[in-house]
C-alpha cells in the first residue's frame, strides 16, 4: 500500500496541504476532485518528488519510481508520434508502441508530428508518452483535456487494467463517475474521504 501520513506544505503564509494523509490501493483509478487551488496537482508533485513539503511521510512509492502527466503536453515539434515513444521506452519494450497507440486510440498517427495532430490527440499523445515509462505510480494531471468524453471514458477504462495504480486529477463528472475510487478535496485538506 502506498501512503500519505500528515502531509503539510506551505507556499508562502499559504497552506496548501494540511497533515494531509491517503492511501493509494496497488491497482486501479483514483481520482482527485475539488476546486481550483485545492491542492490537487501539489499532491501530484509531492509524489513525483517535484514539491517538498515541510513535514509528513510518503512510503510505499519512491518519487523516481512514478510517471508525471503535466498539464502541458510538453510535445516536441520535430518528433513523431512513434519517436515520443520510443524515446522514453526501455530497448527492450519497443514493441510495446502498437499497445500504447491502441491504449489512447492513436493507431494510425505513427509517423505524424504534433503539429498535424488536434489539441486532443496531442493530449492523447502526451498521455502514451507518459505510460510509456516504467512506474509503479501514475500521476496524472488533468489527462483527459481537450478528449471527447466517450474517447476520455474509453481511455479511462483501459487504465484501470494497468499493471501500475493510477492517480489522476479531473473536473470532469463523468471522469470521476468512471474512476474506481473519488476522493475530494476543498483545500487544505487535514483528510478527505473516498466517495
Amino acid at each position: 500500500m502506498m501512503r500519505c501520513d500528515s502531509l503539510t506544505l506551505f507556499y508562502g503564509n499559504k497552506a496548501v496541504l494540511n497533515r494531509f494523509s491517503l492511501e493509494i490501493p496497488e491497482c486501479g483509478v483514483t481520482a482527485l476532485s475539488g476546486p481550483s487551488g485545492c491542492g490537487k496537482t501539489t499532491l501530484l508533485r509531492v509524489l513525483a518528488g517535484l514539491a517538498q513539503p515541510q513535514s509528513g511521510e510518503i512510503t510505499g512509492v519512491a518519487p523516481q519510481e512514478t510517471a508525471f502527466l503535466f498539464q502541458e503536453d510538453r510535445l516536441f515539434p520535430w518528433r513523431t508520434v512513434e519517436q515520443h515513444l520510443t524515446d522514453v521506452l526501455p530497448k527492450g519494450e519497443r514493441d510495446r508502441v502498437p499497445a500504447l497507440l491502441a491504449l489512447t486510440e492513436l493507431t494510425g498517427e505513427e509517423t505524424s508530428r504534433p503539429a498535424a495532430l488536434s489539441g486532443g490527440m496531442g493530449r492523447r499523445l502526451a498521455l502514451a508518452r507518459c505510460l510509456a515509462l516504467p512506474a509503479r505510480l501514475y500521476l496524472l494531471d488533468e489527462p483527459f483535456a481537450g478528449v471527447d468524453l466517450p474517447r476520455a471514458l474509453r481511455i479511462l477504462d483501459r487504465l484501470k487494467t494497468l499493471p501500475a495504480p493510477v492517480l489522476l486529477v479531473s473536473h470532469e463528472p463523468a471522469v470521476l463517475d468512471g474512476a474506481d475510487r473519488v476522493l475530494k478535496l476543498d483545500g487544505p485538506p487535514l483528510f478527505a474521504p473516498f466517495s
